[in-house]
């Protein structure tokens, strides 16, 4: 089902290089918010900034894509050194199509990372491109979200029911 998660991982830091590759995945689009950082937060932690390094390292092309606008986005963006999409109209795919050119590889080669299943999963499920849904990293703020965190559960549990772990 296009909502229910492919992957489930515990954080960013549990993507790995060497996961990337088994997938054929050259180049990954972030999300911002309980992704990378807290919600609504502009503070990047030692473990995020250590993962981005080490995808870096790897050669693994990165960019972002959030719905936020590029006022909260690109301070952030700045900071990790990241080109951004802001207002990227996640579930719909016209975000990871920018961000796709601006990576410059095809759509088998990419993949999104995000915490939200009714943006970035279905997103990814109407573009073709696997998801790599990460458990939030902080509490919600914004209500609406919350809101959606209750809707998600359902697809979580049938994620597990599937067989599916917490990688």
């Amino acid at each position: 089902m296009i909502v229910t998660p492919e992957y489930l991982f515990r954080s960013v830091s549990h993507i790995t290089p060497e996961f990337l590759r088994s997938q054929g995945v050259r180049g990954l689009v972030l999300d911002v918010d309980n992704t990378l950082t807290g919600d609504e937060s502009q503070t990047l932690d030692d473990e995020v900034r250590d993962w981005l390094a080490a995808m870096r390292a790897e050669g693994i092309a990165l960019t972002i894509a959030s719905n936020n606008d590029a006022a909260r986005v690109r301070p952030f963006a700045d900071r990790v050194g990241l080109q951004f999409v802001s207002m990227a109209c996640k579930p719909l795919p016209i975000g990871l199509m920018v961000a796709r050119r601006r990576l410059g590889l095809k759509k088998h080669q990419m993949a999104i990372v995000g915490d939200q299943l009714f943006t970035d999963r279905m997103a990814a499920g109407l573009y073709g491109i696997p998801a790599y849904v990460v458990l939030p990293r902080g509490k919600d703020v914004n209500k609406g979200v919350k809101a959606k965190r209750k809707l998600e559960a359902p697809f979580i549990r049938r994620y597990y029911e599937k067989g599916g772990t917490l990688l």
